[in-house]
Order: C-alpha cells, then sequence, then structure tokens
C-alpha cells in the first residue's frame, strides 16, 4: 500500500468524518482517479515528438498513455480529423496515489520559483484541475536526454460534494495551496 494511501484510510480520513460530521465514514470524500492530459499540437510536423512524448509520460506515470486524436478537421491550425494532437493518461488506486505522492512530495519542491497552486482552481463539483508546464520537474526524467518540453494538465477526481470538502481533503495531503 502507498504511503498516500495509508495516511488516508489512518488519518485523513477519520479527521475528514469528524471535521464534516459525516454518520458513516464511506460519506467521506476521497480520491476517485487522476488523469494526465498532454496536448502536442506540434506532433503533426515531427512525429517522433509522440514518441518521445508517449514513452516520458508512460515513465512518468508507471502506465502506457492513450494517444488522443483530432475529433474535427481544423484547417486554420492544419489538422485534419484523426491526427494526434496529444496524449492521456487514467491513473486509478495504486498508481494514483503514488503519483500524487510524488507531484506532491518531490515535483513540486523541485519546480523553481514555486509559491504554491492556487486554491481556486475546483471547479464546482469537487474535482481540482491544475498545470504543470515542465514535465522536467519529475525525478525519472533526465534533462539531458530531452529533445522538447511539454507541460501537462493535471485532474484530480474526487467524490466530494462541494469544493470545500475536497479542498479539506487536498489540504490534508499536504497539496501545497496558496495562503
Amino acid at each position: 500500500m502507498s504511503v498516500l494511501a495509508r495516511e488516508y484510510r489512518e488519518e485523513i480520513r477519520p479527521a475528514l468524518v469528524d471535521k464534516f460530521s459525516y454518520e458513516n465514514v464511506m460519506e467521506a470524500p476521497e480520491i476517485k482517479k487522476v488523469v494526465i492530459n498532454v496536448g502536442l499540437g506540434d506532433a503533426k510536423e515531427d512525429p517522433k515528438l509522440l514518441d518521445a512524448a508517449t514513452e516520458d509520460l508512460a515513465r512518468i506515470t508507471g502506465q502506457q498513455p492513450t494517444v488522443t486524436r483530432a475529433k474535427k478537421a481544423i484547417a486554420n491550425f492544419k489538422i485534419r480529423e484523426g491526427m494526434p494532437v496529444g496524449l492521456k493518461v487514467t491513473l486509478r488506486g495504486r498508481l494514483m496515489y503514488e503519483f500524487l505522492y510524488k507531484l506532491i512530495n518531490i515535483t513540486f519542491p523541485r519546480v523553481r520559483d514555486f509559491r504554491g497552486i492556487s486554491p481556486d482552481s475546483f471547479d464546482g463539483r469537487g474535482n481540482y484541475s491544475l498545470g504543470v508546464d515542465n514535465h522536467t520537474v519529475f525525478p525519472e526524467i533526465k534533462v539531458d536526454e530531452v529533445d522538447e518540453v511539454f507541460g501537462m494538465q493535471v485532474t484530480i477526481v474526487t467524490s466530494a460534494e462541494t469544493d470545500e470538502e475536497a479542498f479539506e481533503l487536498l489540504s490534508r495531503m499536504n497539496m501545497p495551496f496558496k495562503d
């Protein structure tokens, strides 16, 4: 069991039950999944970029990413229907907790001039989205082997009913929110 999963079961969930006075432990919010999206608009000109990004994202998440393709042709961007435009990984269970632990405790401290993440990025239903500008901040990536730097969007999907519950859940997991 991952460190963060054990911490959630033993410390965070009981604290959430006390704070929000749930009648049942199963009412406490939990993290359902983490979705990582990478947009690769330049992949249409350089197919090797897609292969390199796939390899890097698989190394970061521990799971093989899915290639997302254009649903419609957009002439102004020179994109045809079915062209690869990005990558997506959905993490659940053990890999999800390990990725979150690594993101919170290893990756964020490695970001230059990091002052915390915005507490305003909740969607109104208890889900949180954040962006990572540079994928080389992850410890699995060797910077001297990287040809192209890409960013990623990380969406944390929770079972929380409100943003307040989700904020409390992520705060107790040591998510570094700005004050």
